[in-house]
This record gives C-alpha cells, structure tokens and sequence, in this order.
C-alpha cells in the first residue's frame, strides 16, 4: 500500500494532496494508492465531500471522523497515520512539506521505524531504493539522496509535482477506526488570517514583482492591482523579500515557495537560476524587464522589453476594460 495523508479545506482537497498523487506514481512503489482523509464534520467542513472527492484520484479512501481531529495536532496526526501505515503495511508514506507536514512526517517516522525523506522534489525508484533530490544548503545545491527499508516515510515540496489527473475507474472510501492517545495540546485561540489575495500554491496565475519594480510604492502601485484585476496570486522575489518590500509567504524560489501555476507574470524579474527553480515548471511565462539580455527571457513563452512603469499601467488599463 501507497499511503497518502491529504491535506483538504472547506471539504475540498488542497492542491498539495493531488500532487502527492503525482509523486506516488513517481515513486515506482507498488500497492493500491491510498488516501488518509483525518478530521471532524465539525471542524473541516465535510469529510464525506473530501472523500467523494478523492475516490477520483485514489484506490482507497480512508476516512478517520473524530472529534478530538476537528484540529490539527502533531501527536494525533502522527499516530493516525502510523498505525494505518503499519496495518495496511504501507511501503510509501506521502506527506505534503507544509509546515504542519514537516512537523508530523518525523514523528511517522520514529514510529514506524522508517527512513525519512524530507521536503523533496523529486521522487523515483534506485533498484530496490528511493531516490529524491532536495535543496540544501540554503537551496544554493541540489541534494540527491537514497533511502532504502520496508517502508520509506516522504514529505513531499509543495509545487514540486504537477497536480495528477482523475483516475479513469473511481477507488471505495472506507471509515477507519484509530487508537488515538489523549492529546497533550490545548487550542486556547484561533486567529485566521483573512487574504485578500488568492495564496500562491492554489493561484493558477500569479504576478511576481522582483527588484527591478524599484520600490515597495511601485510594488503596490503596479503588481498588487495588476494581479487583482486579473484575479491572479501575488508572487515576490527574494531580493524583494530580502529588501522588506514583502512578506517572506510571498516568495517564490528555491527558499521560497515552488509553483505550478498555467501562467505566470514576472516583472522586473531579471531571473537568477534560484528563482527559476521555483516557477519553471509554469505553463506559461509572460517576463517584464527592460534588459533584454535578462535570464528570465530565456525561459519566457513571451516577453516584454521596456520601461515596467509604463507596460503595467497599460496593461492594468486593458485589464480593467476587458
């Protein structure tokens, strides 16, 4: 068995989990591809939408409804997903890289006695093996690793992977029940950050501004509107970032975020290889720059030499109008 622990909001999966999809098939690992659905009605929003959901994309489902996971906890997580694993002797945990799946995917690990994979890229099959890339070093290398055993515990990067395709034959969702220990964490509070923005990792078109906008008064004169009139997330480099123009959640690249998007708009982008290994996998790359010899240039379907202050005001102009 191939076990997946998917994220999933509002009743819907996350992007993530059905590119964890992607990774499994990767992975040359056999066994039937199994989703681990983990929550409360309560607290998620709807399992049962979750899981009809999923049977498009997995040969099991498994549904774990209680109320002690209508909220996330590492301990309960951890051992949900270890004792399905072990039961249904699991070869592959899949994990999404979040930062709650960085935290519970080793504490997996240490149950099941497993290797470890961490935050990967990429994913494929060394003999008996498994080989995954990750950054390292502050994402200045690529790291390959191999990791061998019964069963083999990976946290995969979210982006890293194209977001998989319904199954032609739909799987069976199936309830589970868990042996889950008393909780140790107690929520005293929530506070949810209201975006105004769609996030990065389920924008479908994303607009990056990068240094060379001039200043965090253009940024939000120019990218911002630009991608809320086309409904697109808001992307920044790391010298941006670096800059304190924008939030470190707002960068892509190899220390930032990885995505996938059908397009994406850089401007004043000039395309260092870290960024690129953050948004290449795009469908479609728009560049804005007014260097012409300009790396981004060389991965661009399209691209615009000129003067960024005035291309995106007519471009936000044509927006506005359409």
């Amino acid at each position: 068995m191939i076990l997946v622990v998917v994220d999933h909001k509002d009743g819907k999966l996350s992007k993530s989990a059905l590119e964890l999809v992607s990774a499994a098939h990767s992975s040359g690992r056999e066994g039937p591809l199994t989703a681990l659905v983990l929550g409360s009605t309560t607290g998620s929003g709807g399992l049962s939408s979750v899981a009809d959901e999923a049977i498009g994309y997995f040969e099991q489902v498994l549904v774990a409804e209680y109320p002690e996971l209508a909220q996330y906890d590492p301990e309960l997580w951890a051992a949900s997903a270890a004792q399905i694993a072990f039961e249904g002797e699991a070869n592959l945990v899949l994990v999404s890289a979040s930062r709650a799946g960085r935290e519970f995917s080793a504490r997996v690990a240490v149950k099941l006695e497993a290797p470890l994979l961490e935050d990967v890229i990429s994913l494929e099959a060394s003999g008996a093996a498994l080989r995954a890339q990750k950054y390292a070093y502050l994402a200045r290398v690529t790291e390959t690793l191999e990791a061998s055993g019964e069963v083999v515990v990976v946290s995969v990067k979210p982006g890293a992977f194209l977001v998989a395709e319904p199954s032609s034959s739909a799987g069976e969702a199936f309830d589970v029940d868990l042996e889950l220990p008393q909780s140790r964490v107690k929520i005293t509070g929530k506070t949810v950050e209201k975006l105004e923005r769609v996030p990065l990792a389920e924008a479908e078109l994303i607009v990056t501004g990068g240094r060379g906008v001039g200043s965090p008064e253009n940024f939000a004169a120019l990218i911002e509107p630009l991608a809320y009139h086309l409904g697109a997330g808001v992307g920044a480099t790391r010298a941006v970032v670096d800059a304190g123009w924008r939030p470190y959640s707002m960068q892509v690249g190899q220390t930032g975020k990885t995505v996938q998007p059908e397009a994406y708009i850089a401007v004043g982008v000039s395309g260092a290889v870290q960024h690129m290994s953050g948004m290449g996998k795009s469908k479609f790359i728009v560049a804005i720059n007014k260097d012409a010899d300009a790396p981004i240039f060389k991965v661009a379907d399209y691209g615009i030499v000129g003067d960024l202050n005035l291309i995106v005001p007519a471009l936000l102009e044509a927006t506005k109008k359409g």
